[in-house]
């Protein structure tokens, strides 16, 4: 009996390892952004039906790093300082309002399809409207629905815009919100976010491994 059940964990464990790399081949070369929509069409993919199997967004996210690492080389890591500068540009443009990096420009999953994912904060609703309606910036406004603790959520603005011909995506959030992140849709604890002076580091951190793989 023991060994029965030690087999069908270990048959579990591999069904969610093929899974999740599944997911993330499909992240990377399918565009999709929605880690649950990649889940589902990875366990279809794979008939694999049963809920144990189903990795952890965590675990998609691992699997996608992995992806990008062997198979997007130095393409993704051009992807990725792109954005980043582009993201520290914009931080800089909008320092009023307290911006943070979020999202896989951040953590390191961007690719060539991936918005730039910025959280600014403003307690005045209308005051980024205003700020870009005066730099003639066109933004299509959205929204998104952020979870703030276990028990909180919080329907947000999103202005969305192209410059460089990236895609920004800037979700206008409370004062409050540069104390208490949002929890992260991926695993539940609070986003990881950057300011300008952490992602000036981020980019030095990156330039300098850059180097030293070169040497």
């Amino acid at each position: 009996m023991h060994r029965a059940r030690q087999h069908a964990a270990t048959q579990t464990r591999e069904r969610r390892h093929r899974l999740a790399h599944e997911a993330a081949r499909l992240m990377a070369e399918g565009g999709i952004r929605d880690y649950h929509q990649a889940k589902l069409k990875a366990a279809a993919r794979l008939d694999i039906h049963d809920d144990a199997s189903l990795p952890r967004n965590a675990e998609i996210e691992d699997a996608l790093r992995e992806y990008q690492r062997l198979f997007a080389g130095a393409d993704h890591g051009a992807h990725l300082r792109q954005r980043r500068e582009a993201a520290l540009r914009a931080m800089e443009f909008l320092a009023q309002f307290a911006p943070r990096l979020c999202g896989p420009v951040l953590d390191g999953t961007a690719d060539a399809n991936s918005p730039v994912q910025l959280q600014v904060h403003s307690d005045d609703a209308d005051a980024v409207q205003r700020y870009f309606d005066e730099h003639g910036i066109p933004a299509e406004l959205r929204t998104r629905r952020l979870r703030l603790d276990r028990e909180r959520v919080l329907d947000v603005p999103v202005w969305v815009f192209s410059a460089e011909d990236l895609t920004f995506d800037i979700a206008v959030l409370p004062y409050d919100a540069l104390r208490q992140p949002p929890l992260s849709a991926i695993d539940e604890k609070p986003m990881r976010r950057a300011s300008v002076a952490q992602l000036r580091e981020v980019l030095a951190e990156a330039e300098m491994a850059g180097y030293l793989q070169l040497g």
